[in-house]
């Protein structure tokens, strides 16, 4: 069984999905587990049966704080274990780790000292490989991409920033692996300052991975451990709220990371997820049961 890895849990009224998450962290070796509450006030304790509730410890933000902002919760709350755990998982409510996932995401981190987070390869509920390692787009790949994968996935640009998931059980280098599940050195998320908190929901995987990265650290994916994720349950609630956060937060990413001459395009960048915005959100209402 792995030692001194702690797992980070950060949810939003995930019911019975939390459990079987807990349960498949806990028999794969995660301990202690923090679950940050950005529900409603007791939904994490009442997701949790008997066997699993007093093995798990409960961070109450009093609010729905982000993403980001909930792991930076669980991480100081990790930080006050003694000791504090060398590795950090970070998953969301809705996966569950498969037997062995989290050993070999250590084994991972350990033989490649340079690494700061590694990701393992995330299946969707049908069984399908979920393209969770991609590539730092160049602006023209970036705009493209947005401009065109909702409706032509296939498009050059997005297949340069979306390249696929290595097979098998190789080991290597990303540019950046999805938030939904990844392990991490401690040491390497404090010398982060964690998640930018700025990001209330999506791209704060990027931005943190885009961080390590500049910092000298490297980011790598392990075929060798495996998780499935039921994607979407917070966003299926909320398509609108989610849609607009998503959109925020490309645009912020775009203005971070964009530097020198590039920064004169930073208008047109606005206009691109401006205009791909409108073209989510008539995409979202096509797509409502409530359309008449």
């Amino acid at each position: 069984m792995p030692n001194g890895i702690g797992a980070v849990v950060v949810d939003h009224d995930a019911g019975p999905l939390l459990e079987g998450c807990l349960r498949s962290l806990l028999d794969d070796g995660a301990a202690p587990v923090v679950v940050v509450e950005n529900g409603a006030p007791g939904s994490v304790r009442a997701a949790l049966a008997d066997p699993v509730a007093p093995r798990v410890h409960i961070v109450r933000p009093g609010r729905n704080v982000g993403f980001g902002a909930g792991v930076n919760r669980g991480l100081a709350a990790l930080a006050g274990e003694s000791p504090p755990p060398e590795w950090i998982l970070v998953c969301n409510p809705d996966l569950v780790v498969h037997a062995g996932a989290v050993e070999a995401m250590r084994q991972a981190l350990e033989s490649h000292p340079a690494w700061a987070i590694v990701g393992p390869r995330i299946f969707t509920e049908a069984g399908e490989v979920y393209p969770s390692v991609r590539s730092f787009p160049s602006f023209t790949d970036a705009a493209g991409h947005a401009l065109l994968a909702l409706f032509n996935p296939e498009n050059p640009f997005t297949r340069r920033y979306n390249p696929g998931t290595p097979e098998g059980d190789v080991v290597t280098a990303a540019g950046w692996v999805s938030g939904s599940c990844f392990l991490a050195r401690r040491s390497a998320l404090e010398d982060l300052g964690g998640f930018d908190e700025a990001y209330f929901m999506y791209l704060e995987d990027t931005d943190l991975c885009w961080r390590a990265h500049d910092a000298g650290w490297g980011v790598g994916f392990a075929g060798t451990a495996e998780v499935t994720h039921v994607q979407g349950v917070s966003t299926a609630r909320h398509p609108y709220r989610m849609m607009v956060a998503h959109h925020r937060s490309a645009l912020r990413f775009t203005f971070r990371t964009t530097k020198g001459w590039r920064r004169a395009a930073l208008p047109l960048a606005a206009v691109v997820l401006g205009a791909r915005m409108a073209m989510a959100t008539v995409r979202i209402a096509l797509a409502s049961p409530a359309r008449r």
